[in-house]
């Protein structure tokens, strides 16, 4: 089973709160025409970092591992024994991880996997790009694009340009060095 996850926040003025949802939603709904099931969409994860954004939708750590857990148990209830996480949210791939990682502290009839594609560079069609790569990320046009293709009847492009998505820069650390921003 296919259980496509993401959280619900502002992805800019132009694009709907929902918009990670409907990128993993829609890649995935792609492979499974070819292969098994998919889970209905859900949209719970960690998104501490934006819940000051109006759009954000932030459950509470604990809460969000609960449901994590109660929902993986009743897929497999249901009689999938292989149950594949796809999460287009930057911030979750360590909460997935971990969370798979702790299902080794009992035996389960289920295995959980995490996929977390990457993109290759020459898929990102530098040569047409109008923004610099390095600074489209939430919102930017990579996203806005896809957004289009998939959805394009929620991208309100009239708006757009109305906020900058531009790193503040407000904290200079060490590449080496991570902290909760």
């Amino acid at each position: 089973c296919i259980l496509t996850m993401d959280i619900l926040e502002k992805h800019g003025p132009h694009a709907p709160i929902d918009s990670d949802l409907i990128h993993v939603h829609e890649w995935s709904a792609t492979a499974t025409k070819k292969i098994c099931g998919s889970f209905p969409r859900l949209f719970y994860g960690q998104i501490n970092e934006a819940r000051q954004q109006y759009g954000t939708f932030s459950l509470p750590s604990k809460l969000v591992w609960e449901l994590l857990d109660a929902t993986c148990e009743e897929i497999a209830r249901n009689g999938f024994n292989k149950i594949v996480i796809v999460y287009g949210h930057g911030g979750n791939p360590q909460l997935i991880r971990y969370f798979i990682q702790s299902q080794l502290e009992r035996k389960r009839d289920y295995a959980i996997y995490f996929f977390d594609p990457t993109l290759p560079a020459e898929v990102m069609a530098k040569q047409i790009r109008k923004s610099d790569l390095k600074g489209d990320q939430h919102g930017g046009e990579n996203e806005t694009s896809s957004l289009l293709y998939m959805r394009p009847e929620l991208v309100k492009m009239e708006t757009a340009t109305n906020e900058s998505g531009a790193n503040q820069k407000r904290l200079d650390l060490n590449p080496d060095l991570y902290t909760a921003i």
